[in-house]
């Protein structure tokens, strides 16, 4: 019995998140409703509680699926690569490319916050650091000579820089590089960071 409880619990589990996912993919976070999500599973509102402990609980679950399918995209751009030059370039185009074909995903991964009080559970931040690991080993390449903390600074730093590009172009505000010069500009942008590090290491 209690396998056969465990393996509902389970489907309703992967239909619930399947129906929010399927929500939040064509209208947002802000069109995110419990109630339209355990109608979609077919399943009554307390149905969702018995899976989830809320809300924002099941949405961090989404964000964790969003967040595993970006790294993986990630680590196969950098894997097709050779320099670190190559690598970092070919990072930021594949982040670009990432956000633009999971508009509403990747936004969620930035404008979801957990109500006050509650905090973002540690294997969630993990999984949101594993981001930063991505562009540390190409600059480690480059800058041999950067102790930890100073390489993890950077390599935030420069994620920052190239997710607040992406971000506001997207947004389409009147500061947005245009989307068509979108992924030559960011990999122009990216190359001159590379120079100066190249630089700055040879000095």
């Amino acid at each position: 019995m209690t396998g056969k409880r465990e393996a509902k619990r389970e489907a309703l589990k992967q239909r619930l998140t399947e129906a929010a996912t399927g929500r939040m993919e064509s209208s947002g976070l802000a069109g995110l409703r419990a109630r339209d999500i355990a109608a979609d599973a077919g399943c009554a509102l307390g149905g969702l509680y018995n899976v989830y402990q809320s809300l924002d609980d099941l949405i961090l679950h989404i964000n964790s699926a969003t967040l595993g399918r970006l790294n993986a995209a990630l680590e196969q751009a950098a894997a097709n690569t050779d320099t670190p030059r190559n690598k970092l370039v070919a990072l930021a185009r594949e982040y670009l490319a990432f956000a633009i074909d999971n508009r509403n995903l990747w936004q969620a991964l930035f404008d979801h916050k957990m109500p006050e009080g509650v905090i973002v559970p540690d294997w969630h931040l993990a999984e949101h650091g594993v981001l930063f690991s991505h562009v540390a080993g190409p600059i480690a390449s480059l800058k041999p000579d950067l102790n930890e903390t100073e390489l993890h600074v950077m390599a935030r730093t420069l994620f920052a820089a190239v997710h607040g590009i992406v971000s506001i172009s997207l947004r389409e505000g009147f500061i947005a590089v245009p989307r068509e010069a979108l992924d030559e500009q960011l990999t122009e942008f990216v190359q001159t960071l590379v120079t100066g590090m190249e630089h700055s290491s040879a000095s």
